[in-house]
Parts: C-alpha cells; sequence; structure tokens
C-alpha cells in the first residue's frame, strides 16, 4: 500500500445527529468552539466534529456519529480544517470499514488549509474511513490529538449517488 492512499466523493449519509458529550467540568467561562472539518465528495459540503481534541490542555472525548458519505467512483474528496488545525499541522488515516486497521496515510504539507488530493477511487475497500488527524503536541493532553473520522461508501460502476441513507451498522 503507498503512503499517499486516497478516498473518495458523493453524497451524505448522515448516520445520525451529532451530540457533544463530555466537554470539561463546567464553570461558565468563555471557551471558543472546537474546531470542525469540512469534507465535500461530489455533493453538498459536510461538517464534521472531533470524536476526541485536546482544549486548553485537557483532553475531550465526544460522542458523536461520523457522517458517512456515500461516494461515486473516481471522484475527488476536498477536506477543509479550522486555522488552528493548519497550524499545529494534520494528515489524514485511511481505515478499514471497521475503524480497525490503518490501511494508509496521506501526509499533509505544514499550513495546509485545503486538501484534495485524495480520490474516491484510490482506496481499494469500498467501504473506509479517513479520519483528520491533528498533529498531537506531547506536552499537551498525554499526546492525545483532534481527530475527525468520515466514512465513505463507493458505489459500484455506474450507480448513481444521489440519496442519503442511514450509516452502516457495526
Amino acid at each position: 500500500m503507498s503512503s499517499t492512499a486516497r478516498a473518495a466523493t458523493g453524497v451524505v449519509l448522515l448516520g445520525g445527529m451529532l451530540v457533544l458529550t463530555g466537554c470539561g467540568e463546567g464553570g461558565g467561562g468563555r471557551t471558543s468552539p472546537v474546531p470542525t472539518v469540512t469534507v465535500q465528495a461530489g455533493g453538498d459540503p459536510v461538517t464534521v466534529s472531533p470524536t476526541q481534541y485536546c482544549r486548553d490542555g485537557e483532553g475531550q472525548r465526544y460522542q458523536v456519529s461520523a457522517p458517512v458519505l456515500e461516494v461515486s467512483p473516481d471522484t475527488t474528496v476536498v477536506l477543509s480544517v479550522a486555522d488552528e488545525v493548519a497550524a499545529s499541522g494534520w494528515g489524514v488515516q485511511v481505515f478499514d470499514e471497521q475503524l480497525q486497521e490503518r490501511i494508509g496515510e496521506v501526509e499533509v504539507a505544514d499550513g495546509t488549509v485545503v486538501l484534495d488530493e485524495i480520490n474516491t477511487s484510490d482506496v481499494v475497500p469500498a467501504t473506509y474511513y479517513l479520519v483528520v488527524v491533528q498533529d498531537a503536541d506531547p506536552e499537551a493532553c498525554n499526546g492525545l490529538s483532534g481527530a475527525w473520522p468520515i466514512g465513505f461508501i463507493r458505489a459500484g460502476a455506474g450507480t448513481p449517488a444521489t440519496s442519503p441513507s442511514s450509516s452502516p451498522t457495526g
């Protein structure tokens, strides 16, 4: 497998409402929103919330449903990150459909906000996840980094990806 494994396009299949939980202890202080990632693969852009993030030196985990996009073959995937994620550095990890085995990685140049070098036909299995992973600060959050998973289901050749459906069950 090449370290430049690539992925997807399509129409979004949201697996459920994104609900953030486990956000640090109260205190009423103002904190900026947790950064999101935007993915677009042939359809409308989709905003993705993180499953984990290091905020103010404290690791946070969130209960979210990763969006799953039904995509056509040979479609460009465009990933956009917040300026603070680009400033710290990030990359894309490619996982199998169960998010168990990492099958590839895409390196991203420092300071990059938009990545449009991944194609839905670059990944061998037809169902897979791309996970945007922020570079971890080893001094903060015990090395915990931000992670934004996005599922992809590549339709068969000639099958249009035009209607939403629910995410696959595990």
